[in-house]
């Protein structure tokens, strides 16, 4: 599996977000002190690791919605 690849079965409601979650994903690392495989492998990473990149995206995405809800810009359609 390439970088950037993954088997989760999980699908993107806007297939756009993915080059902004990544980046996401690698500033949170960053942020944590946490190492991100350059071949994209996650196999011999920690789970502890992985855990704590994954738990730590979803605050903030949830954080960012909040916020956008909060100032009113929350159209759901």
């Amino acid at each position: 599996m390439g970088t950037g690849q993954s088997r989760s079965s999980n699908t993107l409601v806007v297939p756009q977000a993915t080059q902004a979650l990544d980046q996401l994903k690698y500033e949170v690392a960053q942020e944590l002190g946490i190492q991100i495989p350059q071949d994209g492998y996650y196999g011999y990473m920690a789970t502890r690791d992985t855990g704590a990149i994954g738990g730590n995206i979803t605050r903030r995405l949830v954080q960012i919605a909040e916020q956008t809800l909060a100032g009113g810009q929350g159209n759901l359609r």
